[in-house]
């Protein structure tokens, strides 16, 4: 008896995801080719969000942080501390070698961290405040020296419990950018695009 345990894809599936692809990949170069400007103009024509700054300034993560309840705080503050000490003895179970597997040759690994990294916090309809936990903090034990973190806005609003996540963690750069949701590639844009925002 022949059992199918995977049906082939469908050419309209394919074609779809092609389609997609070829979206996100125009709208990359786009940002790429004009930076900032593009990122605006996405953000206002796809989600209507179009802040003074996607940028948060120290004092307004401050001034958003303060308006969320000292339990919510706390339980963020625990659930890091958790994920931290968790991430430190991940990092010490990984060790540096050099072996010498024949004579004159030698092997081995040594863990470096990246100078930088994006973290997308994801947002939107559903918040996962966790996703700072598991990304900024691992990031932070692991070495990487400066993380940008992005999460979009919930209905035109900061999220501030999510905020609160992302300082908490160690986030050296937040921005609220409602397409971040929708490209996730977004830093890496950003980066080779030269743009600030």
């Amino acid at each position: 008896m022949i059992r199918i345990l995977k049906a082939a894809t469908d050419v309209a599936a394919q074609s779809q995801r092609a389609d997609v692809s070829s979206t996100v990949a125009d709208v990359i170069a786009d940002i790429r080719s004009h930076g900032d400007a593009a990122v605006r103009n996405y953000s206002v024509k796809f989600d209507n969000w179009d802040p003074d700054s996607f940028l948060l300034s120290p004092e307004k993560i401050e001034e958003i942080v303060a308006t969320v309840p000292r339990q919510t705080i706390d339980d963020i503050q625990l659930v890091q501390q958790n994920v931290r000490n968790f991430a430190k003895h991940q990092l010490t179970s990984l060790r540096d070698f050099e072996v010498e597997t024949e004579p004159g040759v030698f092997l081995g690994q040594r863990s470096v961290p990246v100078a930088a990294s994006g973290a997308y916090i994801a947002g939107g309809r559903y918040p996962l405040v966790a996703s700072a936990h598991m990304t900024i903090v691992t990031a932070k034990v692991a070495g990487v020296q400066r993380v940008t973190a992005c999460t979009p806005p919930i209905r035109g609003e900061v999220p501030a419990a999510t905020v609160a996540a992302m300082s908490l963690a160690g986030a050296d750069q937040i921005l609220c950018w409602a397409a971040c949701r929708r490209w996730r590639r977004w830093p890496w844009a950003l980066r080779r695009s030269g743009g600030s925002t």
